[in-house]
């Protein structure tokens, strides 16, 4: 496991970029009383040592016309390496799929699905999902309303427990 060192001006920088990732180095210098010079030295190395793992445009599922939102948990009838391989490949390529975590307790994955409504959903569970080798078991929860929904990860974790240090380490 290799590790990254950040301080308090990245936690900042990280923070204004989850939150607006088309602020220029310039408008980011400003906020977190960098250079812009600086800035763009800092988003490089972040960029690089994958702590920044890739942009991207965040679109209004309402917006796009995706209105329904389930949470699926699955369950495999075999629980070989070959089957879960097989399931989290099959998955992958399922747009409709947006999150597949491995979990513990009585399902083995639980997913995040979303389609442009009920009747799609429907046809998404019987004709793909279901039909693949291995799961025998499915249970949705269909989303009635989105309290909230954010990208931004929480950061003041990093700070906490050594506030008087100036660097800090991720572990990646």
């Amino acid at each position: 496991m290799s590790s990254v060192t950040v301080d308090r001006h990245d936690l900042e920088l990280l923070a204004e970029l989850q939150r607006d990732g088309k602020l220029t180095n310039s408008t980011l210098g400003e906020r977190i009383h960098l250079s812009t010079s600086q800035v763009s030295r800092r988003i490089q190395r972040l960029e690089e040592t994958k702590v920044i793992s890739h942009y991207a445009a965040i679109l209004d599922l309402d917006v796009v016309g995706l209105g329904v939102t389930a949470f699926t948990s699955v369950t495999l009838g075999r629980h070989g390496e070959a089957q879960g391989d097989a399931f989290e490949r099959a998955v992958a390529d399922m747009p409709e799929v947006l999150e597949c975590l491995s979990v513990s307790g009585e399902a083995d994955y639980v997913l995040r699905v979303v389609t442009p409504d009920l009747a799609s959903f429907s046809e998404f569970m019987m004709k793909r999902l279901l039909r693949l080798p291995s799961v025998v078991n499915v249970k949705s929860n269909i989303a009635l309303k989105r309290i909230k929904q954010t990208h931004v990860l929480p950061l003041d974790h990093v700070m906490q427990p050594v506030e008087a240090r100036r660097r800090l380490v991720f572990s990646k």
